[in-house]
């Protein structure tokens, strides 16, 4: 994605998701104060277009998967911040 110019912020993106995927325990989900406008809105049509949606229903089922044992909520709460930042990941940080 970050091979065009028009797909860099996607990719960076993708980056963010990928920090997140590989140490989620101790981060969280924070929407940042500058939401890009109309822009990001855009970006995150998009994004939710072209495999956004997806992702995060797969997260979401993973989530109820593990969610069926005491042992897997903890990893069910890290699949649902994951489902959050993957549906809409303009305009949002990883702290």
């Amino acid at each position: 994605m970050c091979c065009t110019i028009i797909g860099i912020p996607f990719g960076i993106q993708c980056f963010k998701i990928a920090g997140l995927e590989l140490m989620p325990f101790g981060r969280k989900v924070v929407s940042n104060g500058y939401s890009g406008g109309c822009l990001s809105l855009i970006c995150n049509i998009i994004w939710i277009l072209t495999g956004g949606l997806y992702t995060a229903i797969i997260h979401l089922v993973f989530a109820l998967l593990l969610a069926i044992t005491i042992i897997g909520i903890p990893f069910a709460k890290q699949h649902l911040k994951l489902m959050e930042l993957s549906l809409a990941p303009f305009g949002k940080d990883v702290v």
